[in-house]
């Protein structure tokens, strides 16, 4: 067992393990820590605890000190740095015109270094752009090229839920989601619907997958045939929460339908569903969907640093 305290640098953003050492700290305290970029400033979010080994990445840095009132001005200094760099680098793109949109700066605590956190689409040479930069601030320099997602979670907003977007209140870290979620929890497959304010498929199709994936394990697929107290029928929904499904039967040259619990049937012949077969309104919607998939296949979250 490991002795540690859940560090985080900005809000939304991870938690991180550090050593505390002797130090006492409640949630809310702010610390000063060691990491690979130099000393950084952060908020305790999770007190003192102890969790197992594997939970811990190796070399557990340490908590240095809390702040004092010159960390805590140094701060503040930092963080009016960064509006008069934000607009000194609007200057620079705009200079060099290159097509790049500027979302955040950020200033290292002990002004080690600058991060320019920007969106673009495609490759910017912006080599020259950096040196200027420099010639200005006269520090190290970094730019880093960031998705829609961390665009989004940097600007704020409010999801079609009504709430603050999740990004941008509580979530640590992006989770891989899927039109296969999508459809596993019966949600029309329409990409207004299943997208959100980034473009992106909405983080919150992960929240409730796992109970839906638990669920489904003892539910017959859509398409089996099944026996029940009426007759042999085939599935044609299923009710994957209430654990219940809807039978197709058929009368001659017409069709009639009845639901049932899951657990009052048995099943004759399981289907195999194919979820990759999206059952959409129109070709639009299909290639919106398809687009969709191969973004998230592709698109990695890039704003997160190392400790």
């Amino acid at each position: 067992m490991r002795t540690v305290t859940g560090i985080r640098f900005k809000k939304p953003g991870k938690i991180y393990y550090f050593d505390p050492g002797e130090l006492q700290m409640e949630k809310g305290t702010h610390v000063i820590v060691d990491t690979t970029n130099g000393q950084e400033y952060g908020e305790v979010v999770i007190p003192i605890k102890e969790v197992e080994d594997s939970e811990v990445t190796e070399p557990l840095k340490k908590v240095i000190r809390i702040t004092t009132e010159k960390d805590e001005k140094m701060y503040l200094e930092n963080k009016a740095k960064e509006k008069d760099a934000f607009k000194i680098f609007i200057e620079k793109i705009e200079k060099h015109n290159l097509k790049m949109k500027l979302t955040d700066v950020e200033y290292k605590f002990d002004g080690s270094k600058i991060l320019f956190y920007f969106t673009a689409e495609g490759r910017i040479d912006f080599r020259e752009l950096v040196k200027d930069l420099a010639s200005v601030f006269r520090t190290r320099i970094e730019l880093r090229q960031i998705g829609v997602r961390d665009e989004v979670r940097k600007v704020g907003g409010n999801g079609m839920c009504g709430r603050n977007l999740c990004c941008c209140s509580f979530l640590g870290n992006f989770e891989t989601v899927s039109i296969k979620m999508a459809k596993e929890q019966n949600i029309s497959l329409n990409p207004s619907k299943i997208s959100g304010n980034c473009g992106r498929l909405m983080c919150c199709l992960k929240y409730e997958q796992n109970v839906y994936e638990e669920k489904l394990k003892g539910l017959p697929k859509i398409g089996s045939i099944v026996k029940t107290e009426d007759g042999t029928g085939e599935v044609s929904t299923v009710e994957t929460l209430k654990e219940k499904i809807r039978v197709k039967y058929k009368d001659g040259d017409e069709y009639y339908y009845r639901k049932y619990d899951a657990k009052e049937v048995v099943v004759i012949k399981d289907a195999t569903e194919e979820v990759d077969n999206l059952e959409v309104e129109n070709e639009e919607d299909l290639e919106e969907l398809k687009k969709l998939e191969k973004l998230e296949s592709i698109e990695k979250n890039t704003s997160e640093d190392e400790v």
